[in-house]
């Protein structure tokens, strides 16, 4: 979220921004949200004079009755109580207004960094760079869900039954593998020097919008019938949460945690190759990582963060490639943001794993979240998150790369990261 000031300050620069977005539907809230803030300051202006005038009033009637002037007095009474019903017709306009700034300010999308490219959608991101060779096997692999079956690691039809499409049941080597990948990524990142934190798995309304879009909030979370909470669709929701309306000295910064969660999403519109089996669904586990820092570093974070999960994939033998996101395929929020993705050598194509996104100052302004620098100065402090990795999706790539046949049975390679998570194990063999 933009600063109103800022808004107000610089419009054409705003605008310019959100049509670099393609999201000229949103031109009209800049010259909305500035004539509001108007007239919200028009009204405080006037609000605060009468409150000056009732003072120096209030100091004259007492004067008259010191005087036994009670006639003179009375007629100043009068002139008050016009004013009070006066001003608070104002407080409730300037309360008004104020909610319907808020309302048009989180609308209007973060200034991203002058590096992204401009772009419409996903198709006009940029390639960065690629690690790892792209395996190309000599047999065919297997759908997922497949491969699963094969090690009687997958159970959708029960799941149907219990809760529904979009749900499943791990069972044996691969539920083992799900956890052990999770268990690596979260000492992978404690090793980075990350705090491990397992947070709320629920969050209120006030946390949804301060870390995210209206759009982002309907198309994604599930709301608690009855009760004011929402399932978090990442723990960085509840992870950023954390720190609503807090101050902290700037000597303790950065913060850094990486989070284990489940995650709930529903996925709306979901279809193809990509969505079905256990791509997309309703339901998964996560491990992420947050960053809290000075603006000035968040830019070296960013780095930091991106190429923290392509270690960790080049780690687990995954071959990777970074996509640095356009502005047309920027939230509302972002910054600055790439996915890695990982190679399939069952669709021969590259698919998305892991989101890395600066935010600067949008969710911090939202949430209060401040600094305090030297001389007590207080400002923003400007977050980041990035997902460590996300099973099942994340374990499809991992069994694709390192999937073997012997012509009768398939197997899976356990690279040495993942072997003390495994029992030791080196390999895991089909039933």
């Amino acid at each position: 979220m933009l600063d109103i000031k800022f808004i107000c300050e610089n419009p054409d620069l705003v605008k310019e921004n959100i049509k670099k977005k393609f999201k000229d539907s949103k031109l009209p809230l800049v010259d909305e949200v500035i004539e509001l803030y108007n007239k919200k300051c028009d009204a405080n202006s006037r609000a605060n004079e009468l409150r000056a005038n009732r003072n120096k009033i209030s100091k004259q009637i007492g004067m008259l009755m010191g005087q036994g002037k009670r006639d003179e007095a009375e007629e100043m009474k009068k002139l008050v109580s016009e004013q009070a019903e006066e001003l608070k017709a104002l407080e409730e306009k300037e309360a008004e207004y104020g909610k319907l700034v808020l309302e048009a300010q989180m609308k209007i999308p973060n200034i991203v960094d002058e590096s992204v490219p401009v772009g419409r959608d996903d198709s006009e991101n940029v390639e960065v760079t690629c690690y790892g060779e792209k395996w190309e096997p000599d047999f065919e692999i297997p759908y997922h869900t497949d491969i699963m079956a094969a090690f009687d690691g997958i159970d959708k039809e029960a799941a149907g039954k219990v809760a529904g499409e979009g749900f499943y049941y791990l069972m044996g080597d691969i539920a083992r593998l799900h956890s052990a990948v999770l268990s690596y990524a979260r000492d992978f990142m404690i090793d980075k020097g990350f705090t491990y934190c397992i947070p709320p798995f629920m969050i209120r309304s006030n946390v949804v919008t301060g870390v995210m879009s209206f759009e982002e909030m309907d198309a994604m979370m599930y709301k608690i019938e009855g009760e004011d909470l929402y399932l978090i669709g990442t723990s960085e929701h509840s992870m950023i949460g954390k720190f609503i309306d807090t101050i902290t000295p700037e000597e303790k910064l950065p913060l850094t945690l990486t989070s284990y969660s489940p995650c709930f999403r529903k996925e709306k519109g979901a279809h193809g190759i990509e969505e079905r089996g256990i791509y997309r669904i309703h339901q998964f586990e996560k491990q992420e990582m947050i960053v809290i820092c000075k603006p000035e570093e968040s830019m070296d974070w960013f780095n930091k963060m991106w190429n923290y999960s392509v270690e960790l994939f080049r780690n687990l033998d995954i071959p990777v490639r970074t996509l640095e996101c356009c502005t047309g395929d920027l939230a509302d929020l972002k910054v600055k943001s790439y996915d890695i993705e990982a190679w399939s050598p069952k669709q021969q194509k590259y698919f998305e794993v892991c989101s890395c996104s600066n935010l600067g100052d949008a969710q911090a302004r939202r949430l209060g979240i401040r600094v305090k620098g030297e001389g007590g100065k207080k400002y923003l402090a400007h977050t980041l998150n990035n997902t460590v990795v996300a099973p099942p999706r994340m374990l499809i790539a991992f069994l694709e790369n390192n999937l073997q046949f012997d012509g009768q049975k398939y197997s899976v390679k356990i690279p040495k990261a993942l072997q003390p998570y495994m029992g030791g194990k080196e390999i895991i063999e089909s039933k």
